[in-house]
């Protein structure tokens, strides 16, 4: 799918609900883009000026640094285990940089940095019972470089990346050899696991290494993506080295959006992708295409009003694949603001699992080790 349209219209969706409504259905699509757009052309940065990965300093989380959000964990389950890990986590987090000053975020912004540190703690936190988490912080692409297909935004896309693939590289340098990997993402973040499974893992002695790859909130064909990746999509719950992805919607659900989206663009050699062919696992069962009520949910987070802690909801939410997305149901506590239009729960993907991800992560690397 092309990454500027999909984070297009995430970020459309998202200004409508912080209030950018009467703006875009006012005066359309050219205010969104006066609104956002990043102020001149991309400026390439001067060379050697990235972040170096082997300074702990550029990294959100990783073993060894203080007050690493990734260790977080709900009170229900008790104090983090200080237990050595043998298993690796690489996540990517999705878009913090809000601004239009620039085409990618840059490295120092406080406001950047802690809704960053936040996506960890909430959503890598997930993996932290059997594998040490890594989380680099990256020259992102700000939300506005998706606004238009230019050079400009493509240079901005190519930034990011760099960053992302410069820190994986510096990851599987840092860990023991031969143990395994996990690979995670989401949105933005997504996008980019999505590009360093295809140029990084796939056909490479790495691919082996890989427990599972969580590339979700982002839509991934599974004629046109996933065979590019060097992995298959997981099938069954006990299956490892595969992928997972999904994008979350309540009923009554509005995905035209979103598939249309998808669907639209021409591919390179021609054809368009089919709704039919989206991947969606159910985190929850751990199957694609999979069914669970909601008792089989392991934990929603549910944060507090200022969001610096959750409690873990058993049990409330269920879902189901549908058309290529999933729909949550059941008795869906009150997670924040951020619903956006068509009841789409991007910004929820993990928080409404966690407690599933969990146990689906532990039983992929057990999968992996037998």
């Amino acid at each position: 799918m092309c990454a500027r349209r999909f984070l297009f219209l995430i970020f459309f969706l998202t200004l409508v609900v912080v209030g950018g409504a009467f703006a875009v259905f006012q005066f359309g699509s050219r205010a969104l883009t006066a609104a956002a757009t990043p102020q001149g052309h991309y400026q390439p940065p001067p060379p050697q000026t990235g972040p170096d990965y082997s300074d702990t300093a550029n990294w959100i989380a990783r073993p060894g640094i203080s007050d690493d959000p990734s260790g977080w964990l709900p009170a229900e389950l008790g104090a983090p285990s200080l237990q050595a890990k043998a298993a690796h986590v690489f996540y990517i987090h999705p878009t913090t940089y809000l601004e239009r000053d620039r085409w990618n975020g840059p490295l120092d912004d406080k406001e950047s940095r802690d809704r960053a540190a936040l996506f960890v703690r909430s959503q890598a936190s997930a993996f932290n019972e059997a594998s040490d988490v890594w989380a680099p912080r990256y020259r992102q692409a700000a939300f506005g470089a998706f606004l238009l297909d230019s050079k400009d935004a493509r240079q901005a896309l190519d930034l990011a990346y760099e960053d992302v693939a410069r820190a994986f590289d510096a990851f599987v340098e840092a860990i023991p050899t031969g143990e395994p990997i996990i690979l995670a993402g989401h949105s933005q973040g997504a996008l980019h696991l999505s590009r360093l499974l295809k140029e990084k893992v796939a056909g490479e002695p790495i691919a082996r290494r890989i427990a599972a790859a969580y590339v979700v909130g982002w839509p991934l064909s599974l004629k046109d993506d996933i065979p590019a990746m060097g992995l298959p999509a997981c099938l069954t719950a006990d299956e490892a080295r595969c992928i997972l992805s999904w994008q979350s919607f309540a009923e009554p659900a509005n995905t035209s959006l979103i598939s249309d989206a998808y669907e639209k663009p021409e591919l390179p050699g021609g054809g368009r992708r089919r709704r039919a062919d989206l991947l969606c696992t159910n985190p929850i069962s751990g199957t694609i295409d999979g069914a669970a009520p909601p008792s089989a949910n392991l934990g929603t987070l549910v944060p507090s009003a200022d969001l610096a802690s959750a409690t873990l909801a058993i049990g409330q939410v269920g879902a189901h694949c549908e058309k290529g997305f999933l729909m949550i149901n059941g008795a869906i506590p009150p997670l924040g603001p951020y619903v956006l239009p068509g009841n789409n729960y991007h910004v929820y993907d993990y928080s409404l699992f966690w407690g599933s991800i969990r146990g689906d992560a532990a039983r992929r690397l057990k999968a992996f080790r037998g």
